[in-house]
């Protein structure tokens, strides 16, 4: 990106960036909180819990905190779901709890669901207040491949029932795409790291980064040295788009982009172009739009190849991306990517009789989602590039669980994975314990 005038650092000031990119949620106060808990009907068979993917009892917390019980309410929440501090924060609550509340109606809105767990659980991370207590030691050792939130999952639920856990993760930090692949104004502070060193507080859990599978050990390796596996590898590639002109200089992989934002300690300093061009239509797309065009970019186009009711992102996303400027296309398909040694536009094809559209940019960002790197598993059963799994997270192959995006089924959310994760854990205890 380096090589055109038009990217450049400094388009805003550091404070407006720093504005840009503060609580896209700012926490509830107090009051706010006990008013909010009010407007629950505590429902016996509650929807927002079956909605919940976690299956947090969600009456019996938001109950906790209208009695001022808040480490009672984080207990309720953080023993389905140990991620429950940044699930509160980027959950796709609209389309989950929250649009199964009772009070969801044209009338009223729904219970705040989210905000009130993030209430609950930030006391916890924020005093380092462990509520978990590890079971005798079973001697056990299992390896968790994968740090993102199905790997330390998995990894912190081993180690409460007593085994011993060894993640291998191939960054330099824990967190998966909660340290590196959202949004920086969705978890400000650091709350990734701060989640992440409340989880291995538990004991248990050693951690070695830096290595990748199929490159510094094999699948092999750890099912002769350890009892048990539980792959949470994610999907690390970026797939392509597979047009004239991909190669060029300004063409980016989003994920990659947000990882660098992600990590900078100084936004300001970050290149951003003037016109930037997003195929996509999912979170992470939304994600790079929103970013750019808080980091100062004077025009942000999304394009998707279909509908609105298509895209991946929910209702809330896309709306988030129009209110901040960003200008969002449909049915529209990218021909080719133009330019010389840098990018100057995309040609798209369009569903309608008067042809195609071109859109100038300076900047293209390809976020048309990621595929699992596959080496060192090819004895696994797949299906469309992800492992197939059975109800308990375990793979065709002894001794081996999987979970997260990397299997069939994965939804590309958070909560999911740290279902995937905890299901995963409470078999291998089972398989380890001859039950």
């Amino acid at each position: 990106m380096a090589g055109n005038a038009e990217i450049r650092a400094g388009r805003l000031s550091k404070a407006e960036i720093d504005d840009n990119f503060a609580d896209l949620h700012p926490p509830l106060t107090r009051s706010e909180a006990l008013i909010e808990a009010d407007r629950c009907y505590f429902c016996y068979d509650a929807p927002c819990t079956t909605a919940c993917p976690t299956g947090i009892d969600i009456p019996a917390f938001i109950q906790k905190i209208r009695s001022d019980n808040l480490r009672g309410s984080a207990r309720t929440i953080l023993s389905e779901n140990i991620m429950g501090g940044m699930c509160a924060r980027v959950c796709p609550t609209e389309v989950l709890c929250e649009e199964a509340c009772v009070r969801n109606t044209h009338e009223e809105k729904p219970v705040e669901i989210g905000l009130l767990q993030r209430y609950a659980t930030d006391p916890v991370f924020e005093h380092s207040d462990q509520l978990f207590q590890r079971a005798v030691a079973t001697g056990k050792k299992v390896a968790v491949v994968g740090g993102g939130p199905a790997g330390l999952s998995c990894a912190h639920r081993l180690a409460v029932l007593g085994h011993n856990v060894t993640i291998f993760n191939r960054d330099s930090k824990l967190g998966g795409l909660n340290e590196y692949g959202i949004a920086a104004y969705k978890a400000i502070d650091d709350f990734a790291q701060t989640e992440v060193d409340y989880i291995l507080s538990i004991g248990g859990i050693e951690v070695r980064n830096n290595l990748m599978l199929g490159v510094n050990f094999g699948l092999e390796d750890l099912r002769q040295e350890y009892d048990a596996v539980f792959l949470g590898v994610g999907l690390a590639l970026s797939n392509n788009l597979g047009v004239e002109g991909e190669d060029l200089d300004g063409v980016v992989n989003a994920i990659e982009y947000i990882a660098k934002l992600r990590q900078a300690a100084d936004k300001s300093t970050l290149p951003v172009g003037r016109k930037i061009v997003v195929i996509g239509g999912g979170m992470t797309a939304i994600d790079v739009a929103v970013q750019s065009k808080r980091l100062g970019a004077e025009e942000v186009h999304m394009v998707y190849r279909r509908g609105p009711e298509q895209m991946s992102a929910s209702v809330f996303e896309q709306a988030l991306a129009q209110t901040s400027g960003v200008t969002l296309h449909h049915w529209a398909s990218p021909a080719r990517i133009l330019g010389d040694d840098f990018v100057t536009g995309v040609e798209f094809d369009v569903d309608r009789s008067d042809g195609g559209v071109r859109l100038d940019a300076d900047v293209v960002f390809k976020a048309i989602g990621q595929r699992m790197d596959g080496n060192g598993l090819a004895s696994l059963a797949s299906e469309s590039g992800r492992f197939i799994v059975d109800e308990h997270q375990k793979t065709s192959s002894d001794k081996v669980w999987a979970g997260g995006d990397c299997v069939v089924g994965g939804n590309d959310l958070t909560v999911s994975a740290v279902q995937h994760g905890k299901i995963a854990a409470i078999s291998i205890d089972r398989t380890l314990r001859n039950r």
